[in-house]
């Protein structure tokens, strides 16, 4: 039968040493349409799987449901999510892309092990960049009005990574994490606004929310929020080990 997939945990966080050989159910755990979730054990790795409906009648209901799922998994173990809308055909697709991964998973579950994502949202509010915000359209010639408005728009490119690139280093130094992602773009306001992904040492939370407490304080004229602990998604990549290969 097919199966519809939100992440991949270790199996001993389920059944504890023991290891099964067929999908057991997680008694409490409904996900997409509100079908019961089970763990498809997969060597020390558990799939966590339902059945599926069709592509068609995944909704913006269904991808909250997929999110809860990954929540609630997230609460007890390590989690690998899967994207939105993955489906392995059958059994042995299932078993053949966890068995093509294995040590890829394992690496990565090593290296995730205890840790969370806090989000940050910042938004700046400066009207200078209002025109920085202001992306520009080339014409469709080519001559010197297309060179002009290049240059303008590679101008106005380097002005916000600039900006962006000094304000997310200000809130790592008053946050320290050990790790992030950060992603610029245009609120609806016209505004600049960092979108900021933290790794952090689950342990470590409480210590990661004073020190927020204080970064707002350094940070009173920018529009600020923060949620998590959620699980690490953007940090499934080892972007050391994309570095490593860039340079290979």
């Amino acid at each position: 039968m097919s199966w519809y997939a939100y992440c991949i945990t270790e199996q001993e966080a389920w059944i504890g040493p023991a290891r099964a050989r067929r999908p057991f159910p997680l008694e409490g755990l409904k996900g997409i349409h509100q079908h019961q979730v089970f763990a498809y054990p997969c060597g020390e790795f558990a799939v966590i799987v339902s059945e599926p409906g069709t592509q068609q009648e995944l909704t913006q209901v269904s991808m909250r449901e997929h999110g809860a799922v990954i929540g609630e998994c997230f609460q007890r173990t390590t989690v690998l999510p899967f994207r939105f809308g993955t489906l392995f055909e059958d059994d042995e697709a299932l078993r053949r892309a966890v068995r093509s991964n294995r040590r890829s998973f394992a690496e990565t579950v090593e290296r995730l092990r205890g840790k969370a994502e806090m989000h940050i949202r910042l938004t700046i509010r400066d009207g200078s960049l209002k025109e920085a915000m202001t992306d520009i359209q080339l014409p469709n010639s080519v001559g010197d009005a297309y060179l002009k408005q290049l240059r303008e728009k590679a101008s106005r490119h380097r002005e916000r990574q600039t900006r962006a690139r000094a304000l997310s280093m200000q809130v790592h130094k008053l946050l320290s994490p050990l790790a992030e992602e950060v992603m610029c773009r245009r609120a609806h306001t016209g505004d600049m606004e960092l979108d900021i992904a933290h790794l952090i040492d689950h342990k470590s939370l409480e210590k990661y929310q004073s020190r927020w407490t204080s970064a707002q304080q350094h940070l009173k004229n920018y529009g600020l929020s923060m949620s998590g602990p959620w699980p690490p998604y953007h940090f499934i990549a080892d972007k050391n080990a994309e570095k490593k290969q860039e340079r290979a």
